[in-house]
């Protein structure tokens, strides 16, 4: 069947079908387009309809921007194509500010209509952003840290998923290790935002599980020029080891005012620093730290039967091919598990909605939640209605700073 526009005897514009034999006149065009226009729009697949778009909310400026912009490097590399459906992605900066972080959540789904939004890529930010989200209905993946963000999974968190492994498992990997080494007292510093306090309850929490007393707790703003008069307190204190609860470059001050001090215990950071920025920042003054990361870190190191090691060795390889060796971070990493995530989710949502619909966001939704034994860089994502992570002990491994490079603690 074709379709074509001709002038009729009278003069006047008409159109036919033609069906390989004699035109039809318009009238019996006008029954006939009735019953053409429903019985394409039950024959044409839902994925036909309008291209999948997805809002990136990331911190590319300000304190942050060394986890923001290895995600949007990353997303660079994202398939632009899933299930035969063109994927469009919109990357804003939230300029490492929770108010900004709001706007641009809004924005994507006000005036762009997004499909579903990748971040922020820090827990102030996302916590932030959750009231909007859940507002406009719009599954998101957070690159950020804090289980708040996912639990519990209630009318607000519906919505929200993340890649990271939470403060709790982190915790518990630093307090396992540091009791193993014979640790018995530690004091913590952390930001002064949601990532300092949520992470200082976590470490709080599986302290006293391994008989390990906190014996200072404080706090300071990414912003700082100094925490002398913190680390002086901590080491009054005289603990045997010190946690540091802090992501990005600013976590790079603790570590190197207790080290210009004299300290001699041990010093423990949590996985938001696993990047190259860090490393560089924090010099020689991190040697001999440790940290609980992403497996994506050591991946070389990894046993062979772990079960991040091959995706994330694919990872690596395809990144470092754009911004060269040794250029990969815990945080690229993130953002690459989202895109695998929505990469499985996207094909199945499209069986039953239309992108750009509430429908599709829905399917989009329940298609995430429902993810089962998906490899990502990290380990194996199981999800359910309670679990919005879906990651176990797995993708977890403890690492040492050993002259600037990161060293894989086998078990």
């Amino acid at each position: 069947m074709r379709i074509r526009s001709f002038i009729s005897r009278s003069g006047r514009p008409r159109t036919a079908v033609h069906t390989g034999g004699r035109a039809v006149p318009a009238r019996a065009l006008q029954r006939l387009a009735l019953g053409l226009a429903i019985s394409v729009s039950v024959a044409l697949p839902v994925s036909a309809v309008a291209q999948v778009k997805i809002g990136v909310v990331l911190s590319l400026t300000g304190p942050a921007a060394s986890l923001g912009i290895p995600a949007r490097d990353t997303v660079a590399l994202f398939p632009k194509e899933l299930a035969g459906q063109k994927v469009e992605y919109l990357v804003f900066d939230d300029a490492s500010d929770t108010t900004q972080a709001v706007q641009n959540t809004k924005k994507l789904i006000s005036e762009e209509h997004v499909d579903a939004i990748i971040g922020s890529s820090i827990t102030p930010n996302t916590l932030a952003m959750i009231d909007v989200i859940a507002e406009g209905q719009t599954p998101t993946i957070s690159l950020a840290s804090s289980a708040k963000i996912i639990e519990p999974v209630d009318a607000k968190r519906h919505w929200m998923f993340k890649t990271p492994q939470t403060d709790a498992m982190m915790a518990s990997a630093i307090a396992e290790h540091a009791s193993e080494h014979g640790v018995k007292t530690i004091a913590y510093i952390g930001q002064a935002d949601a990532l300092g306090e949520t992470f200082y309850a976590e470490v709080a929490k599986f302290a006293q599980l391994h008989k390990i007393t906190v014996v200072a707790n404080e706090r300071f703003n990414r912003t700082d020029p100094s925490v002398t008069g913190q680390i002086l307190k901590i080491m009054a204190a005289n603990p045997d080891a010190v946690v540091v609860g802090a992501a990005g470059t600013p976590a790079a001050l603790p570590p190197k005012t207790l080290k210009s001090r004299g300290y001699k215990g041990l010093i423990y950071h949590n996985h938001g620093v696993g990047n190259n920025d860090f490393l560089r920042v924090c010099g020689a003054d991190c040697n001999g730290t440790f940290l609980p990361a992403s497996p994506v870190l050591v991946a070389a190191q990894l046993p062979v039967d772990h079960p991040a090691k091959r995706l994330a060795l694919d990872y690596i390889a395809r990144f470092e091919a754009q911004h060269g060796v040794g250029s990969v971070s815990a945080f690229g990493s993130y953002a690459w598990d989202a895109g695998l995530l929505l990469g499985n989710a996207v094909p199945i949502a499209l069986k039953t909605a239309a992108p750009g619909t509430s429908e599709f966001r829905q399917a989009l939704r329940d298609a995430l939640e429902a993810t089962r034994g998906l490899a990502d860089t990290n380990g194996i994502v199981n999800m359910s209605m309670t679990d919005h992570l879906g990651l176990d002990q797995r993708a977890r491994v403890m690492v040492e700073i050993r002259d600037g490079k990161w060293v894989y603690q086998a078990r």
